[in-house]
Parts: C-alpha cells; structure tokens; sequence
C-alpha cells in the first residue's frame, strides 16, 4: 500500500522537525517545501492528501498561498492544517478567512497531530 503524502512548510525548525518526524510516525510520506511558492507547485502535481503549513513565514504570506490552494480546482480540496504560535492570533484568524481546514496552535499540532489528521481528514 502506498502511503499518503503530506506536504509540509516550515521556517522554526523545532516544531517543523517534530511535526515531519510525527507524520512519519504515522505512516505519512512526507515532503516539505523550502518557500510557499515550491509547496503550491508541489500540491498542483504531486496530489498530496494533506498540506500543513506555518502561518509565521517570513519570507512568505502563508494565507496568500491557502487562498490559491482553495482556488485552484487541482488543490482545492486538499485538507490545510495551518498553524501558529498561540500569541499570532491575527495570523490565525487570516488563515481561516483564507480557507484552511483547521487552524492550531504550534504546541497542539505536534501533541494532538493524529486527532487533528482524523478531523481533517473527515471534512
């Protein structure tokens, strides 16, 4: 059985590290992207079952990219699991307005990661 693909973008390397070893964890092939242009080329041609993506990117607009993902008839579908630290509650916000499919914070992602992959995934 192939397993799933989950595409992951992060900038902190301690939570990004933690949620790839996680998903790996959990049976998910995981690929990450350097910049949030390479993660929407990558989800328009690989067909991921699930991005999960750092709201706090400096050199990038995270909500921008959930935007075009929810644009696109290849992505739009494609669970989103954004997340942020607890104190960036405007980015939160932004990225539910943007359309991701759940938005969380940087602690919960890694500690509740099976429950939150089983929530979004039901969407």
């Amino acid at each position: 059985m192939t397993q799933p693909l989950a595409l992951v973008f992060y900038e902190k390397l301690l939570p990004g590290s933690q949620l790839v070893n996680r998903l790996q964890d959990l049976n998910y092939r995981v690929q990450t992207a350097n910049d949030l242009a390479a993660l929407l080329r990558c989800a328009q041609t690989e067909g991921p079952m699930l991005v999960m993506l750092d709201l706090e990117a400096k050199r990038d607009d995270a909500c921008r990219t959930i935007a075009a993902l929810r644009a696109d008839a290849a992505t739009q579908h494609i669970p989103i699991i954004a997340f942020a630290s607890e104190q960036a509650t405007g980015l939160q916000a932004a990225a539910e307005k943007a359309g991701a499919t759940l938005v969380v914070s940087e602690a919960t992602v890694t500690t509740y990661l099976p429950q939150l992959l089983n929530q979004a995934l039901q969407v």
